[in-house]
């Protein structure tokens, strides 16, 4: 079972996305921070991380970047696929995104949950 990180503050909308991927046959960790979910990676590593960006105490670009600059962890993100789900999509957001490590930038407005999971799917090659 693959195990995907999902960094989401919005209850209803991590409720959701969380119900329909254990549906799919994914394990879901869901951390509702950036600090919470910078926690987690320490700890142990996911097949792939689904993060927003606008979240309380560190912000998805600030979790991308500790992570990116802490020795213990850099080894462990280096092959992870990150999916950033958001509502900015303005170009710089996008292009800092993709700097620091995403894969996949949606914008939440512009993608329906059963593409989201498509596109899981594609990355994790199943």
């Amino acid at each position: 079972m693959k195990t995907i990180l999902l960094v989401e503050d919005d209850p209803f909308l991590s409720s959701l996305l969380k119900n329909r991927l254990q549906k799919e046959g994914f394990e879901i960790i869901l951390a509702k921070d950036g600090e919470e979910a910078l926690s987690y990676l320490k700890a142990s590593r996911p097949a792939i991380v689904l993060l927003d960006l606008i979240l309380p105490k560190k912000t998805g670009f600030e979790l991308m970047e500790e992570a990116r600059s802490d020795p213990q962890l850099q080894a462990q993100i280096k092959d992870l696929p990150i999916i950033i789900i958001s509502n900015l999509g303005q170009r710089e957001d996008i292009a800092k995104g993709k700097e620091l490590g995403a894969m996949a930038y949606f914008i939440k407005a512009e993608i329906s949950i059963d593409e989201l999971i498509q596109k899981v799917k594609e990355f994790l090659k199943l």
